[in-house]
């Protein structure tokens, strides 16, 4: 089984790979650099979570990763909901990281409730 470091790694490397294929369309930067921030800073939370120092910034850290695990999905959201993307290619990396990204979203909502009842 893959860790939650390990998995949001790989969902910001995924998000950083879709971003750059789409870069070259200028109305998406905006749009691409706000995905592209979200959906890494969910990761670069996750490892900070892993090195806390206590169990209130263990808590902190993975609450943080959890805002931008759904700010990521929000951004994602709009490229699909915009319709935005017309490349079969496009739409079905961008729904695959949806559905990731819902899913993380789920995993890390059970890691706070569990870290705030202990």
């Amino acid at each position: 089984m893959i860790d939650i470091q390990e998995r949001t790694l790989g969902f910001g490397v995924r998000i950083v790979k879709f971003c750059l294929g789409l870069y070259k369309k200028y109305e998406f930067k905006i749009l691409l650099n706000q995905l592209i921030r979200s959906g890494t800073s969910v990761g670069a939370n996750m490892e900070e979570a892993d090195g806390a120092v206590s169990k209130k910034d263990f808590i902190n850290k993975v609450s943080v990763a959890y805002k931008e695990s759904r700010e990521a999905l929000y951004w994602m959201k709009i490229f699909k909901k915009a319709d935005l993307l017309h490349n079969d290619k496009n739409l079905e990396v961008l729904s695959d990281l949806l559905k990731e990204g819902e899913e993380i979203r789920k995993i890390l909502g059970a890691i706070l409730k569990k870290a705030k009842n202990n």
